[in-house]
């Protein structure tokens, strides 16, 4: 039995967090410009150490909070990430995390201190190291999640259109879906609220807007229904 750590290796440990957010009917990743050696200048996700005192989401909520200067983003543990050669600068293994942001009512609070820019998804620039993988990893996490209960409290503004809400979806599951299904299926669902407005921007006659009802969304999901478009 070991009776000092002191002969152990010491290594790094950092979390890494992949942001998405949506916005013009697509759905985007928020990526900052690396300003520090190895791979200076290069696209990179977020991400930092963690400290002593902290535990995991911890560190993923205060990493989140410097680019974002939001407190209590959703997001959730993803995976570990340990190739031995995976950081060049040290040896490192970094524990990444999702995270969901409505563009739309947070996108003026994002700190300019990281040269901070949306992507498409689909256009996302090669990333440093392995955050490839782990944007891989990520949206491979949302569209299981998406196809298992409702998602949009944290992408979609509060007040949103049914066009809004399919576009959302086929953009996380990068597929065209029937227009007729998905709003019968939404609907069977009785977890939206339609309001008597309309958005005017989107057509001259004008598109309802919707709400989701959270009351009866975590009564569904404490009953642990399944999601299926």
């Amino acid at each position: 039995m070991l009776s000092s750590y002191s002969a152990e290796d010491k290594l790094l440990l950092a979390v890494d967090c992949i942001i998405f957010g949506f916005g013009d009917e697509d759905l985007k990743i928020l990526l900052v410009k690396r300003d520090f050696e190895p791979e200076k200048g290069k696209w990179s996700l977020i991400g930092g150490f963690l400290k002593k005192e902290e535990t995991l989401d911890k560190a993923a909520s205060r990493v989140l909070y410097s680019l974002t200067g939001i407190h209590n983003i959703y997001m959730e543990a993803l995976s570990a990430f340990d190739a031995v050669d995976r950081d060049p600068g040290e040896r490192t293994i970094s524990i990444a995390y999702y995270a969901l942001i409505n563009i739309e009512d947070h996108n003026h609070e994002f700190s300019n201190g990281y040269s901070a820019k949306w992507f498409s998804v689909k256009d996302a620039p090669s990333l440093i190291f392995d955050h490839d993988q782990m944007v891989h990893a990520a949206i491979n996490r949302l569209r299981y999640r998406a196809s298992t209960k409702p998602i949009g409290f944290e992408l979609l503004p509060e007040k949103f259109t049914m066009r809004q809400l399919q576009k959302l979806y086929e953009s996380i599951w990068d597929t065209s879906l029937d227009k007729r299904n998905f709003i019968n299926k939404f609907r069977s669902l009785d977890i939206l609220v339609k309001l008597d407005e309309k958005d005017k921007e989107s057509s001259r006659k004008g598109s309802w807007l919707y709400q989701f009802d959270q009351e009866k969304y975590d009564r569904k999901v404490s009953e642990g229904f399944m999601f299926k478009i």
